[in-house]
């Protein structure tokens, strides 16, 4: 816990200071504060020329100046009136002890208190609200003499520990280095899926103290490197093949009665997206081709499909899509045994896509990669939400319609597909025809054995070449012999020259150097060497391996001087790669991988599901990221902005007037929010909403956690293992802010939640799924109205608003500084592996000034972060 109820900085709680020699002593009467040193910023006061009245009265000498209270003395005076009536060794008011800190500071736990005292004197919540408040000119001096005391301490307590742990390969990164080094996509193979779920550290994948290595992990990189080996490069060569289906398209059981009856089998129908719970229709395989292709490669697709009854007079709101955009026909892998065929599986990337035409059977062509064994599915990606409902809906409402007897089960639908206008794409012919022979020979061949391809006289030297590109630095002695070794001995069992080289691909893809980053800089050396360095680059901007010109200039030596340093950073974020960069440190910094991980009811978010509303949400704040990373735009705009970008279903949930002129096939548009007081800045964004909500309710705290930990970067302690969780009211009969009041009637909690709670109030003006409101929903009891949403508050430092817009610009005004610092930290935590310590807070700080003289530009941040003392270190 923190003092006066300040959050804590970090996961764990902060050692107690140590022992000073000059501890603060409790004050016995009140000081005087004309010793304070002048704010430098204070003009001179000009001499005033005495009145004749006041010169005609008796002389009285001055007072002997009072000397200016040194560094110590000061720290000790401010606390002393302040803070140790709360803070002494008795009370330890929010476990903080301060009758025993002082300057000089002697320890990282003395730094750490410091720091949390500059940030609490610095937002004027300590001491608090109802105390004695010091003058400006206190603040002023208390904060010069702890930030000269740190600048004192720094070079003496500057921690071992702001080392990064030598990292391994988080499992995107593998993913993607994999990818590059066989020149082709590698998602269809699911080489990550029975991976361990990566641990995260403040939300961050790259940590290196969190990316651990289990013996079961290692047993994953072999199965992963010999299946990734043997499925792409030990394949058959094999000539092309053709099939050819146009009927016998069985599917889901609920569906076969109708489907034989309507047009026996004839057809191969989706009635809806894959996101549903009832698996009816969202997935259509072709019966007799359930094993698959049997070669991994590129096939084509041919396929006779036709959308029906877009233009069907039933009630569009049984579907919960927009019937005016055309139907989209998608191609995902899958596999017969990894699970049931109608339903998700864990590994079905989209392929492709294509739109459907409405008047006749058309042919649609479509070239895709299938691995050995997988089958394409047919999947209907804007298609109707909830098939087996919609049914049983039409069934209900329009049964006067239909000639024949309606089944008493309500979901059959052989009348509606013969007499009705259900909306559905119906295939009624699918050809097959591949592998597709590639020129050259495949990707993969040419990624690693070279143009030629695998060649056994020089199967050795080619071996070489890619390790290299693997272990992305020149290779040493020590490197070559195991390679050449297992060559060698593979030759001696009599395996082929081919299989002998698959398999040292397969060492050189278990091996340390390919799997963990930072490794031949010397242990002593504070630097990184240049190839250590490119691939601390690399990984930051791209999530994956150095190109070619990146470890040019780490082979002249010239990537650790600043000019090379700085081009070879503008490149990269120039290059395509760095959407890399953009989503994941976007899903560290702001949490966006956990989007969706806690879903609202279906019942009562209908729209999130029919319109896969996450994919949009992630994609506006991918998009606002990425446009102020390519103009350098103001980071300071995170916090407010006039303008967004939307897609058709985000205008929609906006209620922007863009939604009435935007089309699905349009994607996003940079919309203006001109006079908008309900959108603008991170804060809302419907992603950031909705991720900082719990899905089943909004709440002023956990969204209020959420701003404290990724906008000002101040981590709240956890509450009191005795303290019990606040209770969502399903019944609607209480506000949450009526729960919060009552629970906050207990100091314990009181001390938190009167810094938590003011930073989500506002935000109640938001569902669960970001959308606008002005009241709760209606509580259960009979004719109750719907509580009104109150969006006031105050801050612990006394600024006051009445609503989302004016919470804003008090952080734009107030808490500026605070935001962009904590947004330095985290991009240097995400780009060199390690959380940042009290020990960087210096070359955040410069980092910070230089981004503040060139605008707080995006751009520049992360250039001077990637140019940074920190991130060119180990």
């Amino acid at each position: 816990m923190a003092f006066c109820g300040a959050a804590a900085q970090g996961d764990d709680k902060s050692p107690a200071p140590s022992p000073n020699p000059q501890p603060a002593a409790k004050p016995e009467g009140a000081a005087a504060t004309s010793s304070a040193p002048t704010p430098p910023s204070q003009a001179p006061v000009a001499p005033v020329t005495p009145t004749p009245a006041a010169a005609a009265q008796p002389v009285v000498a001055a007072p002997k100046p009072q000397p200016a209270l040194t560094s110590p003395q000061q720290v000790n005076h401010f606390l002393g009136k302040y803070c140790i009536e709360c803070h002494d060794s008795n009370l330890q008011k929010g476990d903080r002890d301060f009758e025993s800190f002082g300057l000089p500071l002697k320890s990282i736990a003395d730094l750490i208190s410091a720091k949390e005292i500059i940030d609490q004197i610095t937002l004027k919540e300590m001491p608090p609200k109802k105390a004695d408040q010091p003058s400006d000119e206190e603040r002023l001096a208390m904060l010069r003499a702890l930030r000269e005391g740190t600048v004192a301490a720094r070079s003496k307590l500057e921690s071992s520990g702001s080392r990064t742990v030598m990292r391994r390969l988080s499992s995107r990164e593998y993913e993607n280095t994999i990818a590059t080094l066989f020149g082709r996509r590698v998602d269809t193979l699911g080489l990550t899926a029975d991976f361990p779920k990566e641990k995260t550290s403040r939300h961050i994948d790259t940590i290196g103290q969190t990316l651990v290595t289990s013996g079961f992990l290692v047993d994953q990189y072999f199965q992963a490197a010999n299946r990734l080996v043997e499925t792409r490069l030990g394949k058959p060569v094999m000539e092309p093949q053709q099939w050819r289906f146009n009927g016998h398209f069985v599917q889901y059981e609920e569906l076969q009665g109708s489907h034989k009856d309507a047009f026996n089998f004839g057809f191969l129908n989706l009635y809806e997206q894959p996101n549903t719970d009832t698996r009816q229709g969202g997935y259509g395989h072709i019966e007799d081709f359930l094993n698959g292709v049997p070669v991994s490669g590129m096939y084509d697709i041919e396929v006779e499909a036709q959308a029906k009854h877009r233009d069907t007079h039933y009630d569009p709101a049984i579907f919960g899509i927009d019937l005016s955009e055309p139907f989209i026909l998608g191609i995902v892998p899958g596999d017969v045994t990894k699970g049931h065929i109608h339903y998700p599986q864990a590994i079905e990337p989209v392929l492709a896509t294509k739109t459907v035409p409405d008047d006749k059977p058309t042919r649609l062509y479509f070239r895709v990669w299938l691995e050995a064994g997988q089958t394409p599915r047919f999947i209907f990606p804007n298609g109707p939400y909830e098939s087996r409902a919609s049914v049983i809906t039409i069934n209900q409402r329009y049964k006067d319609e239909f000639k024949e007897k309606i089944p008493t089960s309500l979901v059959g639908r052989a009348h509606i597909l013969r007499e009705g206008k259900l909306p559905h794409i119906r295939i009624s012919e699918v050809k097959i025809k591949g592998p597709v022979q590639e020129k050259g020979g495949s990707a993969e061949e040419v990624a690693v054995f070279g143009p030629e391809g695998f060649k056994e006289d020089r199967a050795v030297d080619q071996l070489l070449a890619f390790a290299e590109k693997a272990y992305r630095r020149p290779l040493t002695d020590s490197d070559r012999q195991p390679l050449r070794a297992l060559y060698e001995k593979r030759l001696g069992e009599k395996a082929a020259p081919r299989q002998a080289a698959q398999d040292v691909v397969k060492l050189i893809l278990c091996s340390p150097s390919f799997l963990y980053l930072s490794e031949i800089t010397d242990e002593s050396s504070k630097a990184l060497k240049p190839y250590d360095l490119a691939s601390r680059l690399s990984f930051a901007l791209w999530a994956g391996p150095p190109d070619r010109a990146l470890l040019d200039a780490a082979k002249s030596g010239q990537l650790t001087q600043d000019a090379e340093l700085k081009k070879q950073v503008q490149r990269m974020l120039s290059d395509e790669r760095s959407t890399a960069f953009v989503n994941g440190f976007l899903d560290s910094w702001l949490s966006l991988r956990d989007l969706g991980s806690q879903p609202p009811p279906r019942e009562t978010n209908r729209s999130y599901y029919a319109e896969d509303l996450p994919d949009s949400m992630k994609a506006e704040v991918r998009l606002f990221f990425r446009y102020l990373l390519k103009n350098n735009g103001s980071a300071a705009q995170f916090i407010s902005a006039d303008y967004t970008f939307v897609d058709k279903k985000l205008a929609k949930l906006y209620e922007l007037p863009e939604a009435k002129s935007l089309r699905l096939a349009d994607g996003f548009k940079k919309v203006s929010l001109q006079g908008n007081q309900h959108r603008g800045g991170l804060m809302g964004m419907a992603g950031v909403l909705t991720v900082s909500a719990n899905g089943v309710e909004s709440s002023p705290v956990t969204r209020g956690v959420w701003v404290s930990e990724n906008i000002l970067g101040i981590h709240p302690p956890p509450p009191p293992d005795e303290v019990p969780a606040i209770e969502p009211d399903v019944s609607g009969a209480t506000t949450i802010r009526e729960r919060l009041a009552k629970h906050s009637t207990d100091k314990t909690c009181a001390e938190c939640h009167h810094k938590i709670d003011p930073l989500g109030f506002s935000l109640e003006a938001f569902d669960p799924i970001g959308r606008w409101r002005t009241t709760y929903p209606k509580p259960k009891k009979k004719d109750a109205p719907a509580p009104v949403i109150d969006t006031t508050g105050e801050f612990p430092s006394g600024e006051t608003y009445q609503d989302f817009a004016g919470f804003k610009e008090i952080l734009r005004k107030t808490r500026e500084d605070l935001f962009i610092r904590h947004l330095i930290g985290e991009m240097l935590s995400y780009s060199t592996g390690r959380l940042m310590e009290s020990t960087d807070d210096f070359v955040i700080q410069d980092i910070h000034d230089k981004a503040k003289q060139q605008g707080l530009g995006l751009r520049s941040i992360v250039a001077e972060c990637l140019t940074s003392e920190i991130f060119r270190s180990r």
